[in-house]
């Protein structure tokens, strides 16, 4: 049985990516930087790690450690910040596992590196031009693009994934506060907004993963991965009020005093995620590996609620 390497596997998408492949019958190793009775600890994930021990045996390797996007920065350099730990640090694995001779590498990425918003009816998709907009989604490209360098000049197969915001059981970050908005009863104020975005569900973007370890087709390929669906931020907040058992309620605010608002508050990218279209294209990602998502947003969004609630 091959054994796959899952980096960052204490973290949110990492530790439920483990349990997908175990429950699966597949051999795991998990890695962390944190203790753990079920993954293997590592001091440092930077670009002079020596992962010679973590890759004997290993098959395939999926990375998910990373530095994500902060909301109150406090490096001098960013952009420098990101690329060490998301950038060089990646390749230096990658470099590893190539002269060890691995099978695949996969990289989880992100689409902002194709930017932070789609014009109406023109979702993002594989051909998509990349347009990273801050540090984050640059080192991400960066990387991507290392490890395809790498892979045609060592043999290796490179996977990079492309996944929208990742909901479920434990998300944290702006997810999370539009989960406790819902839950508060609140209204919506955005049932004039016919913004459209993308996400995934935890659940489905570890059985994409634990496909694309293995499929033929997925051997370097830039692989967008999301629910298949776009729901607008006024729908999403009607399913988690719905899973809370709360009556969905709705105050129509116009668009501009919500940008204004913004603007005054400070959170003026806030307030355009929130309002703006991010829609991702997956159905050659679909028809690449065969997938369909095993859960609908609606599905989705109701077993985050659900379990989060029970697990108060």
């Amino acid at each position: 049985m091959s054994l796959i390497m899952v980096t960052g596997s204490s973290g949110f998408v990492g530790s439920n990516l483990v349990q997908t492949l175990r429950n699966n019958a597949m051999n795991v190793r998990a890695i962390s930087r944190k203790n753990g009775p079920n993954a293997e600890r590592i001091q440092s994930y930077g670009p002079e790690t020596n992962w010679s021990k973590q890759l004997q045996g290993v098959d395939c390797v999926v990375h998910l450690a990373a530095r994500v996007h902060v909301m109150r920065e406090t490096a001098s350099d960013p952009l420098e910040t990101f690329r060490q730990a998301n950038c060089h640090s990646t390749l230096n694995l990658a470099r590893q596992a190539a002269d060890l001779g691995l099978r695949r590498f996969i990289f989880v990425s992100t689409i902002k590196v194709n930017g932070e918003r789609t014009e109406e009816g023109q979702p993002f998709n594989s051909a998509s031009p990349a347009n990273p907009q801050d540090p984050y989604a640059i080192s991400k490209f960066e990387a991507e693009c290392g490890l395809f360098k790498l892979s045609k000049s060592t043999g290796m197969e490179v996977t990079v994934v492309r996944p929208p915001l990742v909901y479920g059981p434990g998300v944290g970050g702006n997810f999370r506060l539009l989960m406790k908005w819902a839950k508060s009863g609140l209204p919506s104020i955005f049932p004039n907004v016919k913004n459209k975005r993308s996400m995934i569900f935890i659940d489905n973007l570890t059985d994409f993963l634990r496909v694309a370890i293995n499929h033929p087709n997925a051997a370097n390929q830039l692989l967008l991965a999301s629910d298949n669906e776009a729901l607008s931020t006024h729908e999403i907040l009607r399913h988690l009020a719905t899973a809370y058992g709360k009556t969905p309620r709705s105050i129509a605010v116009p668009l501009t005093t919500m940008k204004y608002a913004g603007e005054i508050l400070m959170q003026r990218q806030a307030v355009l995620r929130l309002t703006e279209n991010l829609e991702v294209d997956v159905s050659e990602s679909m028809q690449f590996l065969g997938w369909q998502p095993p859960y609908g947003t609606s599905d989705g969004l109701l077993k985050t609620v659900r379990i989060q609630t029970a697990q108060a």
